[in-house]
């Protein structure tokens, strides 16, 4: 059975009526027969129908054995974690999401968990970094922002090694065109908000792992801690992610045009896009990706942050706003919004310049968003063009 069509399929029929959507359980407990004899529900911290429904579709989509649905993906992120222990240390991608650094850099520092960001598109970095006290190795491929792609297999042949557990970010790929798990990955990690969703109407994040061990920690933390996705969120996380196959198709082609289109442009100096032959990665994306996804970031000739700002002021159809991975087309400047978070020196080492900008690709028909782009561009170039005194 084809993956569009198993993915369908898993969502099963309510048994009392017959419906073909997923009821939503909006219930906090679960009348019991006895003290501990129920349906398998008692509690919905601890599960609710609806959100299990969406959890083994999420283990499906990814090829797991588990997963895990959290209230925000920084929820999920805070789970993995809490697998650590004072004197642990991470390896982490350089250019990683500004929420998943600050909750590494604020919060888990001063509880004596390392960290050491190195670039992990070549796994020798990783392998010149691990010791015996690394105990997660953390990529996001592609990561977020400047879109570099890590091999997975090989550097899960360096964490299996070490006896360290490797994690791999998928919210950019996902599952329909990347598998972490079947390439050697230990846990994947999503934001249920960006492409699974789909619809900018949902905040949600998710774990998959392929251990049943480890799961059972994850829903251990889980519960003890009580960060679970509801079950009106869960159903509409059900809703998105069954369309994922034909959204993510879509949105794939629609950014390789516009990113053809900005890496040909007069005033784009660099575009990051891994569906892009000039990319440094592209071979290794397409060796582990079936489809490069909507997010593109590209880089100004007028490297001033002024000159990004006043780009996305420009556009029409790209609504400014952070987030990504919905219907509508979006852009921000990461160096101000989504990595404001991240001092400024690290931002510039991991390649996060001042005049970069992160957009992700929509629905819309691919060349009204590449006039939208002209138009902004070329409104930039004139308000920042000098007068040179002849």
């Amino acid at each position: 059975m084809r993956t569009e069509t198993r993915l369908l399929h898993t969502l099963p029929h309510d048994p009392l009526t017959g419906a073909v959507s997923v009821p939503i359980h909006q219930t906090s407990t679960f009348e019991q027969e006895a003290p501990g004899v129920n349906k398998g529900f008692d509690y919905s911290r601890t599960n609710n129908p609806t959100r299990q429904a969406f959890e083994q579709l999420l283990a499906e989509l990814e090829g797991g054995i588990r997963g895990i649905a959290f209230s925000s993906g920084l929820a999920a992120v805070d789970a993995v974690l809490k697998l650590l222990s004072t004197g642990d240390e991470i390896i982490a991608v350089d250019d990683i999401y500004g929420g998943t650094y600050r909750a590494l850099h604020t919060i888990y520092n001063r509880l004596g968990i390392t960290v050491k960001h190195v670039d992990t598109s070549d796994p020798g970095n990783v392998l010149e970094a691990i010791t015996p006290k690394t105990k997660l190795v953390w990529l996001e491929t592609p990561t977020n922002p400047t879109l570099k792609v890590s091999d997975i297999r090989a550097i899960a042949s360096i964490t299996q090694a070490a006896g360290a557990l490797l994690l791999v970010d998928n919210t950019f790929c996902s599952p329909v065109a990347q598998q972490p798990l079947k390439l050697g990955a230990d846990l994947v990690l999503h934001s249920i908000t960006k492409y699974i969703a789909g619809h900018s109407d949902v905040i949600g994040g998710g774990i998959v792992v392929k251990d049943p061990e480890l799961g059972e920690r994850i829903k251990y933390i889980q519960n003890a801690t009580g960060a679970v996705l509801g079950p009106q969120d869960s159903w509409l996380a059900i809703r998105g992610a069954q369309t994922l196959h034909l959204r993510y198709e879509r949105i794939s082609a629609n950014a390789q045009r516009v990113a053809e289109f900005l890496l040909g442009h007069p005033d784009v100096a660099g575009v990051n896009y891994p569906g892009l032959r000039a990319h440094p990665n592209h071979l290794v994306a397409r060796s582990q990706s079936s489809a490069f996804g909507g997010v593109i970031s590209f880089w100004l000739k007028d490297d001033r942050e002024e000159a990004a700002v006043e780009l996305v002021k420009q556009t029409r159809l790209f609504t400014l706003a952070e987030s990504l991975g919905g219907v509508k087309s979006l852009v921000c400047v990461p160096g101000c919004m989504t990595h404001a978070s991240v001092p400024r020196e690290a931002r510039l080492a991991a390649g996060i310049n001042l005049s970069l900008v992160r957009i992700s690709i929509g629905l819309e028909h691919a060349d009204d968003l590449v006039e939208d782009l002209a138009q902004a561009l070329a409104q930039v170039s004139e308000s920042f063009t000098v007068q040179v005194p002849a």
